[in-house]
């Protein structure tokens, strides 16, 4: 290793010479160090993504991929610039409209872009979370609902396709509960109405909708289905590649 020159340090009482880098392996090393920082990084990111995200589709959600024309895809982004003001009241967002107007895709955008700056999420569904909860004894059931607290955002996606038996709306209830009390950010999306929540048909569905109407910021989902332009994207595709296939 090249040196600048040698000094004379003195420590506890003893004189030593040593080494000093020159500038040229100084900033080399800094670069090593740098590059060494970026990938634990990318990494870290990679694991969160791993973990956070319970679909592998999720990972393509990006504002990359998005269409920029979309009427709420600055609302997306808005959210995850002022996140930091956001949290600081669990304040979140409810995606609600038709099937298929772009709202599990924005919110995707919304956890990868944060994930992206090192801010641990959890991106699932109600029937994932039903699922896990099935087999759990109650206390079982409580720890697990209280771990879903160490992500600072939590994306629970399709409010409304579970059965409406009482076991469900209960467990339903519990998870948005346990999201409500512990004061941290959450966003729902949902094909429900705004018209369904604000005026539901019974206790039991309203005590939910009013934890959510409470802390997430509606936003509509309206216009065309893009899930169905890209499936017929998909199928013109797949046509053309058969009509172009020698005979």
């Amino acid at each position: 290793m090249p040196y600048k020159k040698a000094e004379k340090i003195s420590f506890l009482g003893v004189e030593r010479v040593v080494g000093c880098l020159c500038q040229c392996a100084s900033e080399e090393m800094e670069r090593e160090c740098e590059k060494h920082r970026a990938e634990e990084e990318l990494l870290h990111i990679r694991q969160m993504k791993s973990a956070g995200l319970q679909d592998s589709t999720f990972f393509d959600y990006t504002f990359a991929n998005s269409d920029e024309t979309h009427p709420c895809a600055k609302y997306a982004r808005r959210y995850v610039e002022h996140f930091a003001e956001f949290q600081k009241n669990g304040q979140g967002l409810l995606f609600w409209g038709n099937v298929g107007t772009g709202k599990t895709f924005l919110a995707g955008c919304i956890a990868n872009a944060l994930m992206e700056k090192n801010i641990p999420v959890l991106m699932t569904s109600f029937p994932k979370l039903l699922n896990a909860l099935g087999g759990l004894y109650s206390g079982e059931k409580n720890e697990y609902l209280k771990s879903l607290n160490q992500y600072r955002l939590l994306i629970i996606d399709d409010l409304g396709v579970e059965r409406d038996t009482p076991y469900v709306l209960e467990t339903v209830y519990l998870v948005i509960d346990e999201r409500y009390k512990s004061g941290k950010s959450f966003i729902i999306t949902t094909n429900l109405s705004l018209e369904e929540l604000r005026n539901p048909a019974d206790l039991e569905h309203g005590r939910i909708y009013d934890r959510i109407m409470e802390r997430c910021v509606p936003v509509a989902f309206s216009g065309k289905n893009y899930r169905t332009d890209k499936g017929r994207k998909n199928v013109e595709d797949a046509a053309g590649k058969l009509r172009d296939e020698p005979a």
